[in-house]
């Protein structure tokens, strides 16, 4: 009698362990993530420059709608800030400018879920740059300045393509991204500053309920 009770208790525990891992692969979860971005440009052909790539902030939302047990789609939500450091050389003097990027990032990725643990992510993304503020130095000057949009042609809209991972530990989600835009950051080439593309790797640890 007690061997059977042992054994009903033990099938209850390992049915309801199934239940609830199907249930966070098959249930609808919101929730926060914050993380970093290490940035770069890319594609700035013509461009008297090098670039070296900074840390950024990433914050915000993310949902996960499934389509079924092994599919489904994320929107997500972020403040992302996309940096560099570019050095070169103006009448035979060497220049350093630090620029840092504040976007809006809301990608939509299709979600792919081989297993409980890990998800495998992609899609494209639009983004939105809110602000620029450059540290302009050389060996005369040290300058910093917010970038007036109405005075310059920079793309403030952006299109994007992103792809990734997400480990899911329990409630906790690590997610890992590379992404890089697909429009050039000046317009219709009339702007004034320097051409490039960024390019962004992201690291994240969000929170889903």
């Amino acid at each position: 009698m007690n061997k059977t009770l042992l054994l009903l208790t033990v099938s209850i525990a390992l049915l309801a362990n199934v239940s609830i891992a199907q249930d966070m692969r098959s249930s609808i979860h919101l929730g926060p993530k914050v993380g970093v971005n290490i940035s770069n440009v890319y594609d700035s052909e013509s461009e008297d420059f090098d670039a070296d790539p900074k840390l950024g902030l990433a914050a915000g939302l993310f949902v996960s709608i499934p389509i079924g047990k092994f599919l489904g789609i994320q929107p997500e939500a972020l403040f992302s800030q996309k940096r560099f450091k570019a050095s070169g050389s103006i009448l035979g003097s060497d220049y350093t400018i630090t620029r840092t990027l504040n976007y809006i990032d809301i990608p939509l990725l299709v979600v792919v879920k081989p297993s409980e643990k890990f998800s495998i992510v992609a899609g494209p993304q639009y983004s939105y740059l809110m602000s620029s503020k450059d540290v302009f130095e050389n060996s005369l000057l040290n300058v910093e300045q917010e970038e007036e949009f109405d005075n310059d042609n920079l793309r403030r809209n952006t299109l994007c393509f992103l792809g990734g991972f997400d480990i899911n530990l329990n409630s906790a989600v690590i997610g890992a991204r590379v992404g890089w835009d697909l429009m050039q950051n000046n317009g219709d080439g009339s702007s004034s500053t320097i051409r490039y593309k960024n390019v962004w790797y992201q690291a994240t640890i969000g929170f889903r309920f």
